[in-house]
């Protein structure tokens, strides 16, 4: 199949142009909200807590952090772009118009994508302000970081189908996804958890995200890097075949 680069260009130039005009919701916010837990955990307290498999705590904690970002961030861009269209009506001229679903979802999904990357590459820089750390695999820590922005963007492309109001937008990433980052091991390794509370955290696939993320930087991880990668590029599969189901069945898209 053939596809429509100036569609996906023009779809994927709005969006970006969307984010120029709200820097400071889009880019400064997030930002600026990371930076407070490197001043509190990584300067303030984190020079008085003990080293996390040999690694100082302001350190360890930076991988979730900017994992933490990236997914709702990713959700948040991905879905407000999808659900104006389809709040306003407007998703039917798009519909309407000589361009397949793939570019609809390459050209929402990749500009949603791109603006968190970028956001989680300023949050990695401005925490160099902070703490000290190296990163021991940069290509697996860039592949980490757009194979997750990729993944959550999907994610909240399908959020934002499904939401009908503005608070549904809300809803997942606030009361789920900001939680299970939390207890993902953000602050902390799972190996510090009782053997019980371990393998309940396991169930929890925000993890395995953090884990690979966290091994790209220090070489070394709560779960095998094998594992890691394998369940990011699962849940990538899953909401790829729910995107086109919905495309297919036209599920709130033609009601």
């Amino acid at each position: 199949m053939k596809l429509n680069i100036y569609s996906i260009r023009a779809i994927y130039k709005f969006e970006m142009a969307r984010t120029w005009r709200t820097l400071m919701q889009s880019v400064a916010s997030p930002v600026i909200s990371t930076s407070l837990y490197f001043v509190v955990f990584g300067s303030a307290i984190g020079s008085r807590m003990v080293e996390i498999d040999g690694i100082s705590y302001g350190a360890f904690i930076i991988p979730g952090l900017i994992m933490l970002s990236l997914m709702t961030q990713s959700i948040s861009n991905a879905s407000f772009g999808i659900y104006m269209p389809t709040f306003s009506g407007t998703i039917y001229e798009v519909l309407s118009a000589p361009v397949s679903y793939v570019e609809i979802v390459i050209g929402y999904v990749g500009a949603a994508a791109t603006k968190s990357t970028i956001l989680g590459i300023l949050i990695l820089v401005t925490a160099r302000l902070f703490v000290d750390y190296q990163i021991e695999h940069p290509l697996l820590m860039i592949s980490f970081l757009l194979l997750t922005a990729i993944t959550f963007s999907l994610f909240g492309f399908l959020i934002g189908i499904w939401a009908d109001t503005f608070e549904k937008l809300q809803i997942i990433p606030l009361m789920i996804i900001t939680p299970l980052a939390f207890l993902g091991g953000s602050f902390y390794s799972i190996d510090m958890l009782p053997a019980f509370w371990q393998t309940v955290t396991l169930f929890n696939p925000v993890v395995y995200l953090i884990s690979g993320f966290r091994y790209s930087f220090f070489g070394s991880a709560d779960v095998h890097i094998g594992i890691s990668l394998g369940m990011t590029l699962l849940f990538l599969a899953v909401c790829m075949g729910l995107v086109w189901w919905i495309f297919r069945t036209g599920y709130r898209l033609k009601s």
